[in-house]
């Protein structure tokens, strides 16, 4: 694990301003639009193939006296894998640049965990430690810091033989695997169907199968809670809720739009919908829902900070369904930005906007973080 004092040591002198960078994929829009607002330049990492939303069609460009007059991705540094920039000669280039890296869910996706602890050699916004705890399948997840915190979150079934009711089984898609190859049944007989009508048509495998993580399901809305821990702020005052978004999901948003019947006449194939997020939508609360929702983060935040020491930096996202008598269930975290904020980039999310008197997006707290920091000499405090 690169330690927190390394972070520390090569933003120390770190050139002013500086440039916020992220792997090209995920929310690196609203990473990039966040930071023109604050004033600081931008670098897309760029996979070869994969570089033109961000080489051309959101690139900077600037009139003749250099004002910015459209875009937000300044510089684009393209190789052939994600990695090749991060590391080594390439890595010790963009530190001269003063390059501070977002994490997303594309950086942990396409570099192993390990990589990232180990062989990153950028300072990373946020806790490099707790970003290992999205993985269901590592010993030390998100499940047990949410144990240890008391917050709620979806029964384990353990066995198949146990399942009694209405049940989701995570495991990742067989194809596709960055995607969820996710399916529900109710009883053993079903799990076993439709995971065998899963692994024929080749949407899951068995070994992801043997290990995959069976939980209660709850019936209600998702909500995703976008939170802000500051590291900047007086302890007691550090969290703020930021805004909220819920999924889209292919095929299972297209599935429940069909009236049952016509959901009954399709092919067996095309019964079982699959859960790859393919966007997201804003959403809010209900106000005598916030305190709760308030409660959920407070306590993450105190658990984060005790077991994995100093804790969440900045963005945290606690995905969230809440049943009918308006009980909040934690299904998923994120220590990081997290995928559904670009639906808040550059109008801001409804709550930051209200906490801070401006467009306040995920992405734009985060720069103002920076820009605070480099302006009271504690940029150390935001990194690892």
């Amino acid at each position: 694990m690169i330690e927190r004092r390394q972070a520390a040591e090569w933003v120390r002198d770190y050139p002013r301003p500086l440039l916020v960078g992220a792997v090209a994929s995920h929310s690196a829009l609203d990473t990039f639009d966040g930071a023109v607002a604050e004033g600081l330049g931008t670098l897309a990492l760029c996979q070869q193939g994969r570089e033109k939303t961000y080489a051309r069609y959101f690139r900077t460009v600037r009139d003749a006296a250099g004002r910015r007059v459209r875009g937000c991705v300044d510089e684009v540094l393209v190789t052939s894998r994600f990695s090749e920039a991060l590391v080594g000669t390439a890595a010790a280039a963009l530190r001269r640049r003063g390059v501070v890296l977002v994490p997303n869910r594309a950086l942990s996706s396409y570099l192993p965990i390990e990589e990232v602890e180990e062989k990153v050699e950028l300072p990373i916004f946020g806790s490099r430690r707790l970003l290992r705890l999205e993985d269901r399948s590592e010993r030390e997840n998100y499940y047990g810091l949410l144990e240890k915190a008391g917050l709620p979150f979806p029964a384990e079934v353990k066995d198949p033989e146990g399942i009694d009711g209405l049940t989701i089984v995570k495991l990742p898609h067989a194809r596709k695997r960055l995607e969820r190859g996710f399916f529900t049944c109710s009883s053993p007989k079903e799990y076993r169907e439709r995971s065998q009508a899963l692994l024929r048509a080749g949407v899951i495998l068995p070994e992801d199968l043997a290990k995959a993580r069976k939980e209660r399901y709850i019936l209600g809305p998702v909500f995703n809670l976008n939170f802000f821990a500051s590291p900047l702020a007086p302890r007691g005052s550090e969290l703020e809720l930021l805004g909220i978004d819920e999924r889209r999901e292919s095929s299972l948003d297209g599935l429940v739009r069909l009236p049952a019947e016509e959901q009954l006449s399709l092919p067996e194939r095309d019964r079982i919908p699959e859960y790859t997020v393919v966007g997201h939508a804003s959403s809010t609360l209900r106000e005598s829902l916030l305190e709760q929702a308030f409660s959920l983060g407070e306590r993450f935040l105190a658990a984060a900070r005790e077991q994995y020491p100093p804790g969440v930096l900045g963005p945290f996202c606690l995905q969230t369904c809440v049943d009918r008598d308006q009980r909040f269930f934690i299904f998923d975290v994120a220590v990081r930005l997290g995928g559904g904020t670009n639906a808040h980039m550059s109008v801001g999310h409804p709550y930051g906007n209200a906490l801070w008197r401006e467009p306040m997006s995920s992405a734009r707290r985060m720069a103002r973080e920076l820009r605070l920091a480099l302006e009271e000499d504690r940029l150390e405090e935001l990194v690892s």
